[in-house]
């Protein structure tokens, strides 16, 4: 395994103000991803994936939410592409890999078992935001804006948007490297 470099990934997805509505499950409609470099705890590379639904759109809701219309996530690639993409370009099944909680893992596991497409990722997750939780000696779960402001880091970029959400976990993360805090 590939541990000098970390994946940090942060999925958006179709969502509502409310129930599903019938015959459409959450999709993912944005991977973002940050590649953290864990000895030097750079941010190498910032990226913002695009993934056509097939089961749902995008709602009125779900485009104040994350910025994102239903053109532009028409016009992204398909999931399975996605997926294939991560293994391909990011070592997503050799690297290691965080996110802030533990939504986006479960979100890509129910979407590859509904789907038939191969996970993409490899065994080691590591859930951010625990550890976040865990270095502050508190039960408390922060959200990402609330984590950067506790430890004085800018909210670079617009948040719910994956690649700057990415972006802004990798960042905390570093900051738990430099403490000595991440459980990697």
């Amino acid at each position: 395994m590939n541990t000098r470099f970390l994946n940090v990934v942060d999925v958006e997805a179709t969502c509502w103000e409310g129930p599903n509505p019938p015959g459409q499950p959450s999709e993912i409609i944005e991977i973002g991803l940050c590649v953290l470099d864990t000895v030097t705890r750079e941010r190498v590379s910032r990226h913002s994936i695009l993934v056509r639904p097939e089961h749902s759109s995008v709602s009125e809701f779900c485009t104040q939410l994350t910025t994102l219309t239903p053109e532009q996530v028409g016009a992204g690639i398909t999931f399975a592409e996605a997926c294939a993409l991560l293994r391909t370009e990011f070592h997503a099944d050799s690297r290691p890999w965080a996110s802030w909680g533990d939504y986006d893992r479960k979100q890509f596991l129910a979407q590859c078992e509904g789907t038939g497409v191969r996970y993409p990722f490899g065994s080691v997750h590591t859930n951010a935001k625990l550890a976040f939780s865990a270095a502050r000696e508190t039960r408390r779960r922060y959200g990402m804006a609330g984590a950067l402001r506790l430890a004085e880091l800018p909210l670079e970029g617009t948040h719910h948007r994956g690649g700057d959400d990415a972006w802004n976990i990798a960042a905390l993360i570093a900051d738990l490297m430099g403490k000595g805090a991440w459980p990697l």
